[in-house]
């Protein structure tokens, strides 16, 4: 039976890019998304490339569902492999000084609960073979802090923090965690489009998300480091 990648958050971008690496490589893949009708659209995209796809609607900022979900993937698959959770969140860039605890609030179920929830559901899988592989996808805020660019750092720092602890109990068992924190908007993406033209925009750089892929796969295989951190990024001030 040919392996599974699930893709949490998937969208015409990385998640895009994400299916095709992997499909190459033999994957069936799960694609999980809010918004059924983009969904739909991309799992179509894909199935008529040669991508073995499935769509899952869900929402993400709903931690107690996804053992549920996790199941229904598992009825369709028989099985899950590889897990890439990077939805694009609710919580905007702000100013530090400027950031209240309900804004913050509201970003903790889909960048840190959920997370969590979906290792829980995967784990026995995983430990009983003696495989697995979490791929957790962050901003650079969450390794650089910035200036006016506070709200979803500070919960993508915490999610960080307890992939790097999760990384190291579960390395000897065979099952491989890790993060890719991305530098730049992914060409494609939704985040990249709302962006824009703003002032936040013009500090970073787009980058081919067939490149961040690229890179996840290498990832995936080598199993060698905890993070990647892509393009080379130094925050001011």
């Amino acid at each position: 039976m040919s392996k599974v990648i699930a893709i949490f958050g998937a969208g015409p971008g990385l998640g895009a890019s994400l299916a095709r690496r992997f499909s190459a490589e033999g994957f069936r893949v799960a694609l999980v998304a809010r918004r059924k009708d983009r969904l739909d659209a991309l799992v179509d995209q894909l199935s008529a490339e040669g991508v073995d796809a499935t769509g899952f609607t869900a929402d993400l900022s709903e931690p107690k569902e996804i053992p549920a979900l996790i199941e229904a993937i598992r009825e369709r698959f028989g099985r899950i492999d590889a897990v890439e959770y990077g939805p694009i969140p609710s919580v905007h860039f702000t100013p530090a000084a400027e950031l209240d605890p309900d804004t913050l609030v509201q970003g903790i179920p889909l960048l840190l609960l959920t997370p969590l929830a979906v290792v829980q559901a995967v784990l026995p899988e995983w430990q009983k073979r003696g495989d697995g592989a979490f791929l957790m996808t962050t901003g650079a805020t969450a390794v650089h802090p910035m200036p006016n660019a506070s709200g979803v750092g500070p919960l993508m720092a915490a999610a960080r923090n307890w992939l790097y602890s999760l990384h190291g109990e579960l390395t000897k068992s065979g099952i491989y965690a890790g993060t890719l924190s991305v530098a730049a908007f992914i060409g494609g993406s939704e985040a990249a489009e709302a962006a824009g033209a703003s002032e936040l925009a013009a500090s970073f750089p787009v980058v081919d998300p067939a490149e961040l892929a690229a890179l996840y796969w290498d990832m995936y295989t080598e199993r060698d480091r905890v993070e990647e951190v892509h393009p080379a990024f130094k925050a001011d001030g």
